[in-house]
């Protein structure tokens, strides 16, 4: 191979691996909205952030459903909440 691709290489791949690792994790937030054939509405909105997700749908008679999950080294719990008001809540430990 030529010495000066290697290099370039070797050179780009410091500089991925850098901003890789500098990067931190950002929030990320989304929304949506779908419109069905009889103009009704579903929006969407989804928060994402450290692992962590948290979501709510709220459909077209304005009734939501909600669902957040909160992860940490010793385990995720998720709680989903619909639209009646039940709560169900799934929790699970990870192991050392």
């Amino acid at each position: 191979m030529n010495k000066a691709f290697k290099s370039g290489t070797a050179v780009t791949a410091v500089l991925l691996a850098l901003t890789t690792l500098s990067t931190p994790a950002m929030a990320r937030d989304r929304s949506s909205s779908f419109t069905g054939p009889k103009g009704q509405t579903v929006t969407r909105n989804v928060s994402r952030s450290h692992g962590d997700v948290s979501s709510t749908t709220t459909g077209p008679n304005g009734k939501s459903t909600s669902r957040v999950v909160d992860r940490s080294p010793e385990g995720t719990q998720a709680v989903l909440t619909g639209p009646n008001g039940q709560t169900i809540v799934r929790q699970t430990t990870r192991q050392p």
